[in-house]
């Protein structure tokens, strides 16, 4: 299996040039049945990296345009009065949100209250309507995608929806040779019949899932992990940079994030075990977003990048 989920990396790789990272992380976030932000500016593939993987994976994919003036109801569905014959009844007509994946596009682009429609979906998997509760499918998946706040038309996340992401994936510019190639995949495209990728099926998907449940995580690693996570909020016991930079730290999620990212990451290098670069090649997805940092940080241009390798700096790693 692992093979076949390396093929389907490959696979989406191939229709997106340069971001071997940003697929990596996608990937491990739907391995570890989690859900992933992407942020960028304008036009670096954010959507496109999402529609890659959902044409190759047998599920159903919704979009949501988010807008501002966007409606939760447009995201959740809503009771609707139908007549048969002289007969009315009230039926529910499931939104968007009914769909295996979901392309929340441009999330940030509408007011908080729309936003927050998702927190009960994203993190019960279900959502409730006129009292009555309607379940999410056995693969849900929310990739959404944002532009920076300091765009026009933007809004921040709540904090509480940005914890419900296992990830926060960052999209840089390409390469200049990414975008030359980039040019030249597009024209083949448009040359090109359309010869449709391979499908990977929901199964294979929950049975790597299975698998990783039996990845082995000793107890010297869980102590990494809360330790690092731990540091964020006591970060003056370990450097004064870190207590001035970080205003409130990672909650308990994202201890949970790093323990089944890290999982995932030790998979796909096929090994039945977590390492320490298991968890540092996932720290920065997994807590970038759960910081809130400080005036001094914001004022001397620190990123949450920035204070998670001082974090790595200074945490020990365990022999």
């Amino acid at each position: 299996m692992r093979e076949t989920i390396l093929r389907f990396e490959s696979s989406v790789n191939e229709a997106i040039v340069g971001q071997q990272a940003v697929v990596r992380q996608v990937l491990i976030a739907l391995l570890a049945d989690g859900h992933v932000l992407l942020e960028s500016l304008p036009g670096l593939a954010k959507t496109r990296t999402v529609k890659a993987i959902a044409t190759r994976l047998a599920a159903t994919m919704s979009r949501i345009q988010f807008t501002p003036d966007l409606l939760p109801s447009d995201i959740t569905g809503a009771e609707t009065l139908l007549q048969s014959g002289t007969e009315r009844m009230l039926s529910f007509q499931p939104g968007p949100i009914f769909g295996n994946l979901i392309l929340a596009d441009e999330i940030n682009r509408a007011p908080a209250k729309v936003q927050s429609a998702l927190l009960e979906a994203m993190e019960e998997r279900q959502i409730s309507v006129s009292g009555k509760t309607h379940q999410m499918p056995d693969l849900f998946l929310v990739m959404a995608t944002q532009n920076p706040i300091e765009q026009e038309g933007t809004y921040p996340l709540p904090e509480a929806q940005m914890d419900r992401f296992l990830l926060k994936v960052l999209i840089s510019y390409p390469s200049p040779q990414s975008e030359v190639d980039m040019l030249r995949l597009l024209r083949r495209e448009n040359n090109a019949a359309d010869k449709p990728p391979s499908v990977l099926g929901q199964d294979v998907i929950f049975a790597v899932r299975e698998e990783i449940s039996r990845i082995a995580v000793a107890p010297a690693m869980d102590d990494y992990i809360v330790s690092l996570v731990n540091a964020t909020r006591h970060g003056e016991a370990l450097d004064a940079d870190l207590g001035k930079w970080i205003e409130i730290g990672a909650s308990p999620r994202g201890s949970i994030g790093l323990d089944r990212a890290s999982r995932v990451q030790a998979w796909l290098q096929d090994r039945k075990f977590v390492t320490p670069d298991d968890v540092r090649a996932v720290v920065h997805p997994v807590l970038r977003h759960r910081l809130i940092l400080s005036y001094d940080a914001n004022a001397e241009s620190i990123s949450a990048d920035a204070v998670i390798d001082r974090l790595i700096e200074k945490v020990a790693v365990p022999a």
